[in-house]
């Protein structure tokens, strides 16, 4: 799962660089996404396969911190992405004539930066708020990585306050997008419906299709996790959603793209030959450096 994971999220960024037909914000975020989500299968898998071979599984307090910030951030970027990448689509269904303007590269450069800032700093406070707890042993998690319910459960105090605030943030980081996200799919369908032709309303919502099944595989696993009330969580269910949404979703998102998307189906026809696949990622490389 994680060399799918890695070969197909890698092979989507590799087409969005050489095919100049990808060079569009659609792709541009969709780019973005697959090196998220190479960075977020990371923090967890390779550990795992550690774990699954070696008789000692442990890891270190600080790689445990460092594990949980790393996941939580970067999930809280595929949040802010996921509701840019709609905002996209919004502008490229409802203003067409007006989308090379309004989603300019500089705009969409902005609107990228933006999410992985939010994703850096927002989840900061609370992974050091977690971390300053007292945990007095035995430090058995019983979980596939360092993930915040089952950490806040070794900790012997009352983390009744952590969890009010690991609640409101998110709240913050899922709804917050979620209803960028439903917003910008109520505007699209609205003007979608008004398009005379089926065909055209066809063509329309396929550009969609893709980002709607990534948005709701992810906002659905991610607020299973963390916005259920406390009494509702087990142990051997919170290890499954935690399985998906931090491994499953990653492998499943380059596929969705790719066999439901016109555009990098052809790119990849396009790009088959593996002579003429590297002389276009040499010349890319060499038009970086000449630039």
């Amino acid at each position: 799962m994680y060399s799918l994971t890695l070969l197909g999220n890698g092979i989507i960024i590799l087409l969005t660089l050489v095919d100049t037909a990808l060079h569009t914000p659609m792709y541009f975020f969709l780019k973005n996404l697959s090196f998220l989500e190479i960075c977020y299968t990371t923090v967890t898998l390779p550990k795992m396969l550690v774990n699954f071979v070696s008789e000692v599984k442990s890891i270190s307090f600080a790689g445990c911190a460092a594990q949980m910030y790393f996941l939580l951030s970067l999930g809280t970027v595929e949040c802010y992405l996921l509701a840019v990448m709609a905002y996209d689509r919004y502008r490229a269904i409802c203003c067409p004539l007006h989308y090379p303007i309004l989603m300019n590269q500089k705009t969409c450069v902005q609107m990228a930066v933006a999410s992985w800032l939010c994703g850096i700093l927002m989840p900061l406070g609370n992974v050091v708020w977690i971390f300053t707890l007292p945990y007095c042993g035995p430090n058995k998690i019983n979980h596939f990585f360092c993930d915040v319910p089952p950490v806040l459960k070794l900790a012997c105090t009352d983390t009744t306050k952590n969890e009010m605030s690991v609640l409101a943030l998110s709240v913050l980081i899922t709804l917050s997008p979620f209803l960028l996200v439903l917003v910008s799919y109520v505007r699209i369908l609205f003007a979608v419906l008004k398009i005379p032709s089926a065909e055209g309303r066809r063509k329309a919502f396929s550009t969609c299709s893709s980002h709607l099944i990534v948005v709701t595989l992810f906002y659905g696993s991610a607020s299973a996790m963390y916005l259920r009330p406390k009494s509702s969580h087990t142990e051997n269910i919170d290890r499954l959603v935690a399985l998906f949404y931090s491994i499953i979703t990653p492998m499943l998102n380059p596929m969705i793209y790719s066999l439901r998307n016109k555009e990098v189906k052809d790119a990849l026809r396009r790009l088959k030959g593996k002579k003429r696949f590297l002389c276009e990622l040499g010349k890319y490389i060499c038009d970086r450096r000449d630039f």
